[in-house]
């Protein structure tokens, strides 16, 4: 080539196979979706933008309340007996001088916890129960619903007294007669929306794309029962709540001498008349908050769930 010749370019890189070609991720477009979705959900109604930071603000305080709280809510001090709130004191000391700040921010992880565990458990038996008897019918039907009207026919705090009375009044038998008394909530919301929809169009659609019974549940049912079925659990945590307290408010509950929110309240409850009221008031107003939160968070979770929502 003679220098008058113009240069030439480089010639380009030969373009690697179709299967090395770098391509933009489905995943990470879905993320993005997903998060552009919840915060347009948080941020339409001020009230679920408010239980939503409620409830960072539970789950803090369960991770790492007893990390931070100023005193050991197990030491007792009678010289501070019954003091009333004070710098020192936020939410005063209880009979033994214990101070109720600390146990009632403590109490938080157990209380959440039962909760929790107590739901989940329901959650992840219940839901396929439910679909499975309202999507086959039939005897499988007859089994689940039967099941599930023995459940109910009982007062549900009166049978989670008496499993916890049979079992022993420890933490695992709580969450298991909590379990117990919710599982009949997602059996029926499950199966309403299964029956409900097994003769959808788009059921049948699945079905003739070569899609098994249980695939059609797992992928298609599932996410439709979610919407409702988020709104049962988040009213469900709040009774859960109420629930372990009340057992342990009646003494078959969590055993003294740890913090939680029934306990206080009980341990509080003889020293209202005599003018000692912040023994009992800042512990049941902390139950009263958590309840009141997740009553709030029912509507926000529905919507995030909807999948037709997502748009």
């Amino acid at each position: 080539m003679s220098a008058a010749d113009p240069a030439k370019p480089p010639a380009a890189e030969p373009a690697l196979p179709g299967r090395w070609r770098a391509a933009p991720s489905g995943e990470s477009e879905r993320q993005r979706a997903w998060g552009l979705h919840v915060r347009h959900v948080l941020s339409e109604n001020p009230i679920t933008l408010l239980a939503a930071l409620m409830f960072a603000l539970l789950v803090f305080l369960a991770l790492f309340g007893p990390y931070i709280v100023p005193h050991d809510p197990l030491a007792s001090n009678a010289a501070v007996a019954l003091q009333p709130p004070s710098a020192q004191h936020w939410f005063g000391t209880d009979a033994l001088g214990r101070d109720i700040f600390s146990r009632v921010i403590v109490a938080t992880r157990l209380d959440l916890g039962i909760a929790v565990s107590a739901v989940a458990a329901s959650f992840l038996i219940g839901m396929p129960l439910g679909l499975a008897a309202g999507f086959f019918g039939g005897w499988w039907d007859r089994i689940v619903s039967r099941l599930s009207d023995t459940i109910m026919a009982f007062p549900l705090f009166v049978l989670a007294m008496g499993i916890v009375a049979a079992l022993g009044n420890t933490v695992g038998n709580i969450v298991l007669a909590t379990a117990v008394i919710n599982l009949p909530f997602y059996i029926r919301v499950a199966r309403a929306e299964a029956n409900v929809r097994r003769n959808a169009g788009w059921v049948e659609a699945a079905r003739l794309s070569g899609n098994s019974d249980w695939r059609i549940l797992a992928r298609h049912l599932f996410p439709n029962a979610l919407p409702p079925a988020m709104v049962q659990l988040s009213l469900n945590m709040g009774w859960a709540i109420l629930n372990a307290a009340g057992l342990s408010f009646i003494g078959l509950g969590v055993r003294p001498p740890d913090p939680e929110w029934g306990i206080l309240v009980a341990e509080g409850a003889q020293f209202i008349v005599s003018g000692e009221w912040w023994v009992s008031l800042f512990p049941g107003g902390m139950l009263m908050l958590a309840v009141f939160t997740f009553n709030l968070l029912g509507d926000a979770l529905r919507d995030i769930f909807d999948p037709r929502r997502r748009t």
